[in-house]
C-alpha cells in the first residue's frame, strides 16, 4: 500500500512516515520544508520504500503510479510560523487542500484532513463535541490559522459530497512529543526549553486557561485508524486528560527541578480559555483513546530536547540537509 503524506517532515508527519513504513507500507512524503525539517526524516532516506520530495502543496501536484491513501498535514500549525506567515497559511489549507484532494480524486484514493481544535475557538462548550460549531473570531490575530482549516473541512466534505469520495477529518488537540521545534512558541516545548535552560517559565493570563495534552504515537493511532473508518464527519483525536496551564507547568519544573520558576504575562489574543475534547465518537467509532501516560510522555520529550539542546549544528548535518534539498529527484513526478 502507498501513502502520500504532505507536511511529512513535520512533527506528527514524520511520527506517521515511521508508522508506516514501519508497517511496510510505500511512502511518498511532501514537505516545502518552510517549517518541516530533514532532519526528521533523514534516518529514512536509504529506505526502499521511502521518497521525499521537496514541493510546495500550493503548486500543481502530480504523483506516477498507484497511491491508495492521502493524509493531508500540511499547515503551519504553531503561532510563531502562522503568525509569521499567514498568507501561506492561508494558502495551505484551501489551495493546499484542493490541490491533495484532487491528487487523491485522480488516484481513487482514501482522504484524510488533519484540522485542529482551533475550529472551535474559544468555545462556550465545554468539553468540546463535534458537534459543537465553535466560536471563533474571523479577524483575529488567529485567524488565519482558524479560519484555514475551517474553509478545509467544508472543501473536504464538498468533495466527498460531490464526488463520493472517501473523506475523513480530524480534529487534534494539543499534541507533543519527539521532533517538536523549540521555537515555535507552543507550551510543551517552549516550557520545555525554558526549564532545560534554568528560565523562568513564561505563563500567560493567570494559567488558568486549560489544556489537554496527547503523545504523537497515540495520536498517529487515531489518524491511522480514521482514515481506514467510514466516518466522513468530524472526529476529535486527543486526551480528555484537561489540566490548568499553571499546573502543567509546576509538572515541568517538578521534573526538571532545577530552581526555575513561573513568571506571568499577558494573555495572547483570542487564547482559548478552555481546551478539552469530547472522544466519545473516537472511542464508539474508531475504538480508540490514547494510552501514554503524560508521565511517560513528557520523560520521552524531555529526553528528546536535553539531547538536542547538547548536541551542537554540526557542519555536516547542514551539508547534509543542503544535499537533500536540492538532489535532482525532489521535484515532483
Amino acid at each position: 500500500m502507498r501513502s502520500v503524506i504532505s507536511g511529512g517532515a513535520g512533527f506528527i508527519g514524520s511520527h506517521l512516515c515511521d508508522r508506516l513504513i514501519a508497517a511496510g507500507h510505500r511512502v511518498t512524503c511532501i514537505d516545502n520544508l518552510i517549517t518541516g525539517h530533514t532532519e526528521n526524516v533523514d534516518h529514512l532516506l536509504r529506505k526502499p520504500n521511502f521518497e521525499f520530495l521537496r514541493h510546495d502543496i500550493c503548486q500543481p501536484l502530480a504523483i506516477a503510479g498507484r497511491v491508495d491513501r492521502v493524509f493531508h498535514l500540511a499547515s503551519l500549525a504553531s503561532p510563531v510560523d502562522y503568525l509569521s506567515h499567514p498568507i501561506e497559511t492561508l494558502d495551505s489549507g484551501s489551495i493546499g487542500t484542493r490541490n491533495m484532494l484532487e491528487l487523491a480524486r485522480t488516484h481513487r484514493a482514501r482522504f484524510l484532513l488533519t484540522s485542529t481544535s482551533e475550529c472551535y475557538g474559544d468555545p462556550l462548550e465545554h468539553p468540546q463535541p463535534e458537534s459543537y460549531w465553535g466560536n471563533v473570531n474571523p479577524v483575529g490575530l488567529r485567524s488565519c490559522y482558524d479560519e484555514s482549516k475551517r474553509f478545509a473541512e467544508a472543501l473536504t466534505m464538498a468533495y466527498h459530497r460531490k464526488y463520493g469520495m472517501q473523506t475523513t477529518i480530524a480534529r487534534i488537540f494539543n499534541t507533543y512529543g519527539p521532533r517538536m521545534a523549540l521555537n515555535d512558541g507552543r507550551v510543551v516545548p517552549a516550557f520545555i526549553d525554558q526549564a532545560l535552560r534554568g528560565e523562568d517559565l513564561s505563563v500567560f493570563g493567570d494559567g488558568s486557561q486549560t489544556r489537554s495534552f496527547c503523545y504523537v504515537s497515540d495520536l498517529v493511532e487515531g489518524l491511522l485508524r480514521l482514515i481506514e473508518s467510514d466516518e466522513a464527519y468530524p472526529v476529535n483525536l486527543g486526551n480528555p486528560a484537561e489540566m490548568t496551564i499553571l499546573e502543567f507547568a509546576n509538572e515541568i519544573l517538578a521534573r526538571l527541578n532545577n530552581g526555575a520558576k513561573v513568571s506571568f504575562g499577558p494573555l495572547p489574543s483570542d487564547d482559548p480559555k478552555l481546551r478539552q475534547p469530547d472522544i466519545s465518537k473516537a472511542r464508539r467509532v474508531l475504538d480508540w483513546e490514547p494510552k501514554v501516560s503524560l508521565e511517560e510522555g513528557l520523560q520521552l520529550t524531555i529526553d528528546f530536547f536535553r539531547k538536542k539542546l547538547e548536541t551542537p549544528v554540526s557542519a555536516s548535518i547542514a551539508a547534509r540537509q543542503e544535499r537533500i534539498q536540492n538532489r535532482p529527484d525532489q521535484a515532483p513526478v
